[in-house]
């Protein structure tokens, strides 16, 4: 395999860093394909210089579903003989529910295929490429491309790589830094547009996870509602699989507390607690909250341990993203814990006063010097809401 930046290709390779940009573009198509990663793939006739020379385009849509390559494969206008595949994740050479991607494109007549990030996953690592090369098919890797590649399956890359899944938590505040009045009342801070964004980093995590004072005071159902998320037909169909499999609504419940009359239990969907070994486990063997234990997070106060719930996700339910909507406690938990890998907070034009809820619950500081420290990433305007996106440092 050749390694080769932008700045290193020749006069017949100019056209491929768009034809990836492209790939990439088709891969996000869908908002998931969890457990597998999403990825897109673009045929491209000849030596690929030409940018009207596209002969095929496909992604995958989800797992159990053809993957990219033989999508693009099926939607070639001619045969790919001496054509170059642009894939945004090696080839697969293993066989699951579908086959294997390096042979359909060997089998397709393929002469090089470039990549953009390489598979984590022990069952490839590098064998899609080595299956690719031993049939005579030059394969290209465009580190350039590799950054952008990862964070579109960085969910699927932290699941691998970490062994847990990659965590975003989302808050919603004020002007002033509250959440709520002091009475409680949090029915809207933000507007219908920042709602209905959350709703699409909603459906693209595989679980929402809360706690059981937000269940208890707010009853939130925890549900991924479709008419908010401004879809097409189109795009409709190519997410039928992530809409009709809704995410995980995952309760951290120490003592046992939650309620089978609870919306995020009643709602249609999988509704998992996890509760504190030697809590209240005892539950009936039709009730619709599937009970898991979990050890003591080690604090003074008894509480199941973060990290233990995400690595559980992540080999129970092959979770590759998590989305934390939980109030100021759990929220300042899995922030003081270094586990939240994205920080989206949504600023609403009001003031609430001094006597509303804080956004967060977290440990006090002695010294400026142990502040807990973000990276702005982005800021954006969502209605009349600031939208900011952040990263630990």
């Amino acid at each position: 395999m050749q390694t080769l930046r932008n700045t290193e290709l020749d006069a017949l390779q100019t056209a491929w860093p768009q034809h990836m940009q492209r790939a990439i573009q088709l891969a996000a198509s869908v908002f998931s394909a969890a457990p597998n990663p999403r990825v897109g793939c673009v045929i491209v006739g000849g030596n690929a210089e030409a940018g009207d020379s596209v002969l095929g385009e496909g992604w995958h849509q989800g797992a159990g579903l053809p993957h990219a390559e033989p999508v693009a494969i099926a939607n070639a206008i001619r045969l790919a003989a001496g054509s170059t595949a642009f894939v945004t994740l090696e080839p697969c050479c293993h066989t699951g529910r579908t086959g294997p991607c390096s042979s359909a494109l060997i089998e397709a007549g393929v002469s090089r295929v470039v990549i953009a990030s390489k598979d984590p996953n022990p069952k490839v690592s590098g064998g899609g490429i080595a299956a690719l090369e031993a049939a005579g098919v030059e394969v290209f890797f465009l580190q350039d491309f590799e950054d952008g590649a990862r964070r579109l399956n960085r969910g699927f890359f932290s699941r691998l790589e970490r062994r847990r899944p990659f965590v975003r938590c989302k808050l919603a505040m004020s002007l002033d830094g509250r959440t709520a009045l002091a009475n409680g009342e949090s029915k809207w801070i933000t507007g219908a547009e920042a709602r209905s964004d959350v709703q699409r980093l909603r459906a693209e995590c595989d679980a929402i996870v809360t706690g059981i004072e937000t269940v208890l005071a707010d009853d939130p159902a925890m549900t991924l509602r479709q008419a908010e998320l401004g879809l097409n037909a189109q795009q409709l169909v190519w997410n039928e699989l992530r809409l009709s499999n809704p995410p995980l609504r995952v309760v951290l419940d120490s003592r046992g507390r939650l309620s089978e009359t609870a919306k995020i239990v009643t709602e249609p969907g999988r509704c998992i607690a996890y509760r504190l070994d030697g809590a209240n486990s005892s539950v009936e063997a039709s009730s619709p909250i599937a009970v898991r234990l979990a050890p003591n997070s080690g604090e003074s106060v008894s509480r199941v341990s973060l990290l233990s719930v995400l690595e559980s996700l992540a080999e129970l339910d092959e979770c590759n993203e998590v989305l934390v909507e939980a109030g100021a406690t759990l929220s300042g938990s899995f922030i003081e814990a270094g586990l939240v890998d994205e920080l989206i907070v949504y600023i609403a034009p009001k003031l609430l006063g001094s006597d509303g809820r804080p956004l967060l619950g977290m440990s006090g500081l002695n010294e400026l010097s142990d502040a807990i420290e973000f990276k702005v990433e982005s800021v954006e305007q969502v209605g009349a809401d600031i939208k900011v996106t952040l990263r630990p440092r």
